[in-house]
């Protein structure tokens, strides 16, 4: 079937069919003695392309046993309320700060439809079906969930956003990373040596926790690593390593741009495309600088809109503070009086 590529140890890659282009997004099957975990389920139109998978592969839908969301950003979490329409045994497993969000959607979908408009909105997502709250496993760091003859612990990695969890699957000797671990697309492979690069889209994005994240999954020595955008990547401590740096440059990109509005916001951009044209000629893409832009400007965007409202963030906790002391010198100087 086009779009399903099979992996060892029971691994599926699923192309989400998220955009118009191929290899974008990715749903990860995890089948064991006839059992199944769904990791991640992209929009409300990913949705017949998983049953259709599972079709494929001589699954029922009963079969399914955990429907497991990394996050919430609707290419990754908005089609859970749909699919577990179609799976009656399933349960979902989602960090517990976010379960809420699953039984009562309405408000995410306010949110993004003050984002992008209703239409923007509307045509890649769909409307979002809420989750029976008795189906939901609310999950903390380090939940085992069964799954056959293998389990999948669930750990918690903010940084992306707050709630994010990754899925560790022992007997793969790899990590299920959802945006945790970056972005990667093919056509930047050389040699099968993949390249990844941070994902820091609004409203949650925290550089320190992020990089915390990407150090505890690199601490277990893991064979591979499954990104939701896109696929298998190997090298993990190299790759790991790149993450690292350009975390480290994007946040000084940020924090060097001046201004405000629409003048910072051009000026971070540049500064990350900038990045984009280093790192092409450090990895030394098959691809040009131009069609590496292309490629990474979308995510480049949501990249900016992150670090703009993470700037924001700091220069609000810094006039608290401000506040907060010259308060206090006030009181010690009546006091003093």
């Amino acid at each position: 079937m086009r779009g399903v590529v099979r992996q060892s140890n029971g691994i599926y890659i699923v192309d989400s069919g998220y955009s118009s282009q191929s290899k974008v997004a990715a749903v990860y099957f995890v089948v064991d003695h006839g059992r199944v975990a769904i990791v991640d389920t992209g929009s409300n139109t990913s949705v017949p392309r998983i049953l259709s998978t599972l079709a494929y592969l001589n699954i029922v839908p009963e079969a399914v046993e955990w429907v497991i969301s990394t996050h919430l950003h609707l290419d990754h979490g908005g089609g859970v309320g749909s699919l577990m329409c179609a799976l009656p045994h399933a349960r979902v497993a989602i960090h517990s700060s976010a379960a809420n969000q699953l039984a009562y959607p309405d408000q995410t979908w306010e949110n993004t439809i003050k984002l992008f408009g209703w239409e923007q909105s509307f045509r890649p997502y769909g409307y979002l079906t809420p989750v029976d709250e008795q189906r939901i496993v609310p999950a903390r760091d380090g939940l085992v969930l069964p799954l056959g003859d293998r389990v999948l612990r669930l750990l918690h990695t903010p940084g992306h956003t707050h709630h994010h969890i990754v899925v560790w699957d022992e007997s793969a000797n790899a990590f299920f990373a959802g945006d945790a671990f970056g972005i990667s697309y093919r056509e930047f492979d050389v040699s099968k040596r993949s390249f990844v690069f941070p994902s820091s889209p609004f409203a949650q994005f925290d550089p320190i926790a992020m990089i915390e994240s990407i150090a505890r999954m690199a601490a277990h020595n893991p064979e591979a690593i499954y990104l939701s955008h896109y696929g298998k990547v190997t090298g993990i401590e190299r790759l790991a390593n790149d993450l690292f740096r350009l975390i480290h440059a994007q946040v000084a990109v940020a924090q060097a741009a001046r201004g405000s509005g629409l003048a910072r916001h051009t000026e971070i951009l540049s500064g990350l495309e900038e990045l984009v044209r280093e790192e092409c000629a450090r990895q030394q893409w098959a691809i040009n600088e131009e069609i590496s832009l292309n490629l990474l400007r979308p995510d480049l965007c949501l990249n900016v809109q992150g670090l703009e409202i993470w700037l924001d963030s700091l220069h609000e906790k810094r006039a608290i503070k401000e506040a907060a002391m010259k308060e206090e010198m006030s009181l010690m100087a009546v006091a003093a009086a």
